[in-house]
């Protein structure tokens, strides 16, 4: 491969910054990238300059971090492996602590799942995100699934998940958003993203008027796909399998990236991924 056919990417930069914060050394990091084929004159040239980006962003970042506020948490004092939510039982698959993260199995049952998919099919329409500019929605080129959200409460089913959670993360219902249902069809993704809402755009303001910032959240899955649909976190090199009735929990103390919570749908490849993903508010969400 040739030195001007190589072009220092994005996806280049983010691989970078997490071989270095995972301890990789330098050179090792070079020795990587000429192995694979890159020309080492160009690939020192991105190390440097990708290290140089990072430590800035991060000074500057420090500067104005906004201040930690509480979260939501599952109670884990002593690692149990088996948390008892009113009568069920819900396994603690993996802990992460920086960032926040939990990987739960069985938060649903099977019934469950296959009843929210049921109940959420004839509502679906093409997922949107926050508008940025607005505190409103738009259709986003960067989430290609449907979806629709349910409100809270809406329904015996809902009311119980919701309650569930609720006590497994020690966070009130009502601080809660409405369940939303997502359909991911092969090929279907969602690009790496923050759940929280940046302070600096414009949209913002509006968002947090219902209840503050969100704080954390739970991604359901209700269904097993044949091949793909992780829910990535590209920083950490963190893959959750879609396992139907599992879930991953995590938690962002304030609105910034040193959360480290960047996450994605990663692409569907064979059969369809449902997941439902339930949203916590600072406050009482309205």
């Amino acid at each position: 491969m040739k030195a001007a056919s190589q072009t220092i990417t994005e996806e280049l930069r983010r691989w970078i910054v997490a071989q270095a914060e995972a301890g990789c050394r330098p050179e090792d990091i070079v020795a990587a990238m000429v192995k694979s084929g890159w020309e080492e004159e160009t690939a020192v040239e991105a190390l440097e300059r990708t290290l140089r980006e990072r430590l800035d962003a991060v000074a500057a970042a420090r500067v104005a971090l906004p201040p930690a506020v509480a979260v939501p948490e599952p109670a884990l004092d002593g690692a149990p492996a088996l948390l008892r939510v009113g009568a069920r039982e819900v396994k603690v698959l993996a802990t992460l602590r920086n960032p926040r993260v939990v990987v739960l199995g069985g938060l649903l049952s099977d019934e469950e799942c296959d009843a929210l998919i049921e109940l959420a099919r004839p509502r679906l329409a093409r997922s949107e995100t926050v508008d940025n500019s607005t505190g409103g929605s738009e259709v986003n080129a960067a989430r290609t699934s449907d979806g629709m959200f349910f409100a809270r409460g809406e329904g015996a089913l809902i009311g119980a998940i919701e309650q569930r959670i609720a006590e497994l993360v020690n966070w009130p219902v009502e601080r809660g958003e409405g369940l939303q249902v997502l359909r991911y069809r092969p090929g279907a993704e969602y690009l790496p993203h923050h759940d929280y809402f940046d302070p600096a755009h414009p949209g913002t303001a509006a968002v947090l008027r219902r209840g503050g910032q969100r704080v954390a959240t739970v991604v359901m899955y209700l269904n097993t796909p044949k091949a793909g649909g992780a829910t990535t976190f590209p920083e950490i090199s963190l893959e959750v399998a879609p396992v139907k009735g599992n879930a991953v929990f995590f938690s962002y103390e304030r609105p910034h990236p040193l959360t480290r919570t960047l996450h994605g749908g990663a692409p569907v490849v064979e059969g369809e991924k449902w997941v439902a993903t339930k949203w916590m508010r600072e406050g009482v969400f309205t």
